[in-house]
């Protein structure tokens, strides 16, 4: 049996499944040390499930500890990032585009190093071994302990940025080192920012998963764990610890696997409503479709893999005002339960409306008795309109899909939606994030420029594959479930040497271990 758990800013969740059938799920307040809450919820599906610690052989873990940290400025280590790339790329230097108390916090120590790569691998520049050595010495005088490498197109040719690693290792024995050809894209700028926010959560990593280990072993489990990355897909407890930002956005991402589970469907629209806002993306192939552009994240570009996702001001604790008209954004989140309406509070909410229609069983619903009809079906209209227009925005096509609705604020929705072919409300919808976890496989990834000539496409696409599902058996996949799920070609016309860009996505089944 599995444990899956998704720990957010309000709730955490957690189910227990056997296979692919929940035995017990939980949802519990997130508490500020984390593990009081997880091992909260833990405890409730255990004994609920009537589970023995020692029956559970793996549990995944959902978090948003990394992306929080980021958007509130917290908890961030000082980062040195070092560029190879001279006597290219001086216009715009490290950091450049960056919110200013951002790149405060994180001290915007630069240094550009001779060196990097063209789009074929051919060097621009020697790597300057004395340059970067010095670096490193003023990076340890400077008590900077993360550093972030990035080279020009490392993607292609990673061999300058190994080697980089290798010389600050021995000038800062103690450093983290973040490789930029191992988080982000092709892609040069956004992929900096990426690798340097990923070292900047270096600290924070380690302890995270300090705290889960803790709370697992104070619970008795010796199963091993992992954590959701953002394309629904799992890593090792050192893989997180190594890449933090992998596990931006895996809430709504969990969900939309989740979803997929539960409705029994590998392509359609998924709506997640929470208690302040609801995230809506795209099934493709049971997997949420993949942000084709830039995604910022605490006001920074990145380019590594992000779900497709759009946030919209509508859930459960959102406030209702003009007469229904109006909804949201703002919301009472977790004060729910003492502000609605129906808890005896003052504040007018969605889950007033639908309580006071008769569609939800929630609080006492002789508080909401005085609402007119007028306001009860103006705001009913409102909300599914809010609903429809996201879904309608997120299709690629004018055809109706299936529409998932999942999470707590599922209960907001109880018509027919234009932009849908059939509403589909799934049992245990309102931990479908941590079912999502629970049921997560392993994947890897390859992105890079390949050059065709004296290669061919046919052994490009081969090699692409090849190291995609590598990477998906060394992050812990059986290697007899690894299948290709996605390959993605663009021909890069403007660049001699028949260069084409090749994405491929292996994943696999997790490998159990006896």
């Amino acid at each position: 049996m599995r444990i899956g758990i998704d720990v957010g800013g309000t709730n955490t969740d957690a189910v227990l499944v056997d296979g692919m059938d929940v035995k017990s799920w939980h949802k519990s307040p997130t508490t500020p040390d984390v593990s009081t809450g997880i091992m909260a919820a833990l405890r409730a599906v255990l004994d609920e499930g009537k589970a023995a610690p020692g029956d559970i052989t793996a549990v995944m873990i959902g978090t948003t500890h990394f992306t929080n940290a980021v958007v509130e400025r917290k908890r961030l280590l000082g980062v040195a990032a070092v560029r190879l790339g001279l006597p290219a790329t001086k216009g715009l230097p490290p950091m450049v585009d960056w919110p200013g108390d951002l790149a405060e916090t994180l001290g915007e120590h630069r240094y550009l190093i001779h060196g990097g790569n063209e789009f074929d691998g051919r060097e621009i520049a020697p790597l300057d071994e004395e340059e970067l050595r010095a670096a490193g010495k003023d990076i340890r005088a400077k008590g900077l302990r993360a550093v972030a490498v990035t080279s020009v197109f490392s993607p292609v040719n990673p061999g300058m940025e190994e080697r980089a690693a290798a010389i600050l290792g021995e000038e800062i024995p103690d450093a983290a080192i973040s490789l930029s050809h191992e988080i982000g894209r092709v892609g040069f700028l956004e992929r900096e920012n990426a690798t340097i926010m990923n070292a900047c959560l270096a600290d924070l990593a380690a302890k995270v998963v300090q705290s889960f280990d803790s709370a697992l072993a104070q619970m008795g489990i010796t199963a091993p764990f992992y954590i959701s990355q953002n394309d629904g897909t799992l890593m090792t407890a050192a893989h997180v610890a190594k890449y933090p930002v992998l596990t931006f956005a895996s809430g709504p991402t969990n969900s939309m696997r989740g979803a997929a589970l539960l409705a029994g469907a590998k392509e359609a629209m998924v709506v997640d409503i929470g208690g302040t806002t609801s995230d809506v993306g795209m099934l493709l192939h049971g997997f949420p479709r993949e942000s084709s552009v830039a995604v910022e994240i605490g006001g920074v570009r990145t380019n590594f893999r992000m779900p497709d996702v759009l946030a919209f001001g509508l859930g459960g604790g959102s406030l209702v005002r003009d007469d229904g008209a109006r909804i949201g954004p703002d919301s009472v989140g977790y004060e729910l339960t003492e502000k609605a309406l129906v808890f005896g509070g003052d504040v007018l909410t969605t889950t007033d409306i639908v309580v006071a229609a008769g569609l939800a069983d929630i609080g006492d619903r002789s508080k909401v008795a005085d609402l007119s009809p007028e306001l009860i079906e103006t705001a009913t209209t409102t909300m599914h309109r809010m609903v429809d227009e996201a879904v309608d925005k997120m299709k690629t096509s004018a055809e109706a899909l299936p529409v998932i609705l999942v999470g707590g604020g599922s209960v907001l929705i109880t018509r027919d939606l234009p932009s849908a072919s059939e509403i589909i409300k799934p049992d245990h919808a309102s931990v479908a994030n941590a079912i999502g976890a629970a049921i997560a496989q392993v994947g890897g990834e390859v992105d890079r420029v390949f050059s065709l000539e004296g290669l061919g496409r046919d052994k490009a696409l081969d090699q692409a594959k090849e190291e995609a599902s590598t990477m998906a058996v060394n992050a812990g996949a059986a290697s007899d479930t690894v299948q290709i799920m996605d390959i993605e070609e663009v021909p890069l016309a403007y660049l001699p040497s028949n260069a084409t860009r090749i994405r491929v996505k292996a994943v696999g089944d997790l490998e159990m271990q006896s």
